[in-house]
């Protein structure tokens, strides 16, 4: 059954055995999060979740895309490459060159299919304003606060719809939308967003700005509001192209410049006075793991709440991974592959972006290797491709093993991999704005691993790690996780307690040039120990390459080091705040533990308790 609305697809989700229901009350603040932090969590990315009594007149739906099922019964397909297959055709389509009568015409009747996928506005009134608040109160939507240092109530899966002024082309994306007060909200879009740039296009008009945010509806919408698409591509389009079904607008009804999706569950209509000062937003526990901190963004006044009348409210939760945002994710890195590999790089074969590595931090790219230094031409096409210019580690390889089986894969590449040769490490360039590590906010360094095979690469032994010598030597070293060698990969993780100025270069000295290892990796103490995946985590959020990363010169071919423990302005010289982990609170991990044991019989530990040393108990971890 193809869902038409989201009751329909929550419908579906029950009957593939994909939905847990939760009748008794939990609290929309922090509670239904926790609850859905233990579960996404859970092999497989667990079960949906739906609280039906929110204390207020609307329950809540979680985790809808948090498995391959879910992902794919959202997008219409049995599987993700039949979504790759019909991504492919449509832009062969578009592309190809059509160089005979025969070939044009025969394009006319798939033309005319993707025609029909067009987004059209429709006259009255849509099932999105079968109800149209009389007061424009916004606590009447059980909007969730997620975490315990949140600056307030968050919405997660806004669908925002903006218009470029001069052009009027529509846009939709999804920007995160403070609770403020009944009638106000903040929006969150970063400056290399489309809004943010209609944003600064009114405010030189000197004119208001129109917006609503649509939430709900078909999942497919707000999927397309997350899709990586070239600049003046409708969402919509793309919405109807994975559902082979057009959608249909309705204009707002205090703001008819904008037109949103008939079907959606609620509308938050209203405007942006650009002459106004910004407002402060945030902190957020964010999908970096980390709370974003605050910062000023422009503030929406409310003119009209409408919503269907037997609407659901869905939402995300972000934090530490594995989240559901790692399916968006997986279904990303499979549907847009190939407009990449057309659009930029044609050696590309595979893309994975590992759950670790929060979609941005680390992407895994295998390509067809023609020739020396392919791996830096692709480096570069990447890096200025899109949102690819957020990426901060890059690891590009030509093997024949499946880049997910991460055991495999790594044994081989440590075998190809010579520090010295091999590791390309950008000074200065974009980086994401949630990115706490970089020494400038929005702009710090970027590294390429080059594991492409070499002709010139000579398989070494293992080197034998004297672990309790280190840490008789160096009293800063607490533990040392030599797990890796044994999977054949020439790499150690090294816990740090009590750092100071020049502890982790006196300490990647002496291991870089005596123990013939490739690459040492420092973290923090407080880091659950011998977690692989914590770690890697870890590590690409809390590195700024141009600063934390460096090669030790060896007779072995050096040895890459990388600083990924948190950064002080006394041991560091780091003079940007520092945030805290994203935890709960032990008050609400024990409401949880009683609920799930009196609805279950059973209770899922806390996520947060492994990480609880991370929360140094405010959003901001060290002042600096």
């Amino acid at each position: 059954m193809a869902a038409n609305y989201l009751r329909d697809f929550i419908q579906q989700l029950s009957n593939l055995g994909e939905l847990k229901t939760i009748d008794s009350f939990v609290d929309p603040v922090l509670q239904i999060s926790e609850f859905t932090d233990r579960e996404c969590k859970q092999p497989g990315g667990g079960k949906a979740l739906l609280f039906t009594n929110t204390g207020t007149d609307f329950p809540v739906v979680t985790n809808i895309y948090g498995s391959l099922k879910r992902i794919c019964a959202a997008l219409r397909c049995n599987n993700l490459s039949d979504k790759e297959d019909e991504i492919r055709l449509f832009f062969d389509m578009l592309t190809a060159p059509k160089d005979t009568l025969a070939k044009k015409l025969s394009a006319i009747p798939k033309l005319g299919k993707i025609a029909g996928f067009f987004p059209k506005v429709v006259s009255g009134r849509g099932d999105c304003q079968q109800v149209v608040m009389q007061n424009t109160d916004l606590s009447k939507i059980p909007v969730l606060k997620t975490w315990p240092c949140d600056g307030g109530r968050f919405i997660t899966l806004p669908m925002v719809n903006t218009k470029d002024p001069i052009s009027g082309m529509r846009n939709l994306g999804m920007y995160r939308v403070q609770i403020l007060s009944n009638d106000t909200t903040a929006m969150h879009w970063h400056r290399h967003k489309t809004g943010a740039r209609h944003y600064q296009q009114y405010k030189t008009l000197g004119k208001r700005m129109p917006v609503a945010i649509a939430i709900g509806g078909d999942p497919v919408y707000a999927y397309s509001a997350t899709a990586p698409l070239p600049d003046g591509v409708d969402e919509y389009l793309l919405a109807g192209f994975l559902r082979h079904k057009r959608v249909n607008l309705v204009k707002c009804i205090t703001q008819p410049e904008i037109e949103v999706p008939a079907d959606v569950d609620f509308v938050i209509e209203g405007y942006i006075d650009p002459a106004e000062e910004l407002v402060w937003e945030g902190p957020f526990g964010d999908h970096t793991g980390f709370y974003s901190l605050a910062d000023y963004y422009p503030k929406v006044h409310v003119t009209a709440i409408t919503h269907r009348k037997d609407a659901v409210y869905p939402a995300t939760i972000v934090g530490i991974p594995p989240m559901e945002d790692a399916y968006i994710a997986v279904a990303t890195e499979q549907i847009f592959k190939f407009p990449i590999k057309a659009a930029f790089v044609p050696e590309l074969e595979d893309m994975h972006m590992p759950d670790c590595g929060v979609q941005h931090n680390i992407v895994i790219a295998k390509i067809n290797s023609q020739y020396p230094g392919n791996a830096v031409k692709v480096k570069n096409a990447l890096w200025g491709a899109g949102q690819m210019m957020f990426n901060k580690i890059l690891i590009v390889t030509d093997t024949e093993l499946p880049i997910r089986d991460y055991s495999q894969l790594f044994r081989e590449l440590s075998a190809n991999f010579e520090p010295n040769r091999d590791v390309y490490i950008d000074r200065g360039g974009v980086s994401d704005v949630l990115d706490h590590a970089s020494r400038k906010f929005a702009c710090g360094g970027k590294i390429m691993l080059d594991v492409t095979a070499k002709e010139l690469s000579v398989e070494q032994p293992m080197p034998a790690i004297d672990v309790d010598g280190l840490k008789c030597k160096f009293h800063s070293v607490d533990h040392i996780d030599i797990s890796l060698l044994a999977y054949g990969i020439s790499a150690v993780i090294i816990y740090i307690r009590c750092k100071e100025k020049d502890t982790i270069k006196t300490i990647a000295n002496h291991i870089g040039i005596t123990s013939g290892l490739k690459t040492v990796l420092f973290v923090d103490d407080s880091l659950p120990v011998n977690d692989l995946s914590a770690a890697f985590w870890y590590s690409a959020g809390n590195i700024d390459p141009a600063t934390d990363c460096f090669v030790i010169d060896n007779a072995t071919g050096g040895c890459l080091c990388a600083d990924a423990t948190a950064k002080t302005i006394e041991a560091d010289g780091f003079t940007r705040q520092w945030p805290s982990a994203v935890v709960m609170d032990s008050k609400t991990v024990a409401e949880v533990d009683n609920m799930q044991n009196d609805i279950y019989g059973i209770i899922i530990p806390s996520p947060s308790q492994r990480f609880n040393k991370l929360f140094g108990g405010e959003a901001v971890r060290f002042e600096n």
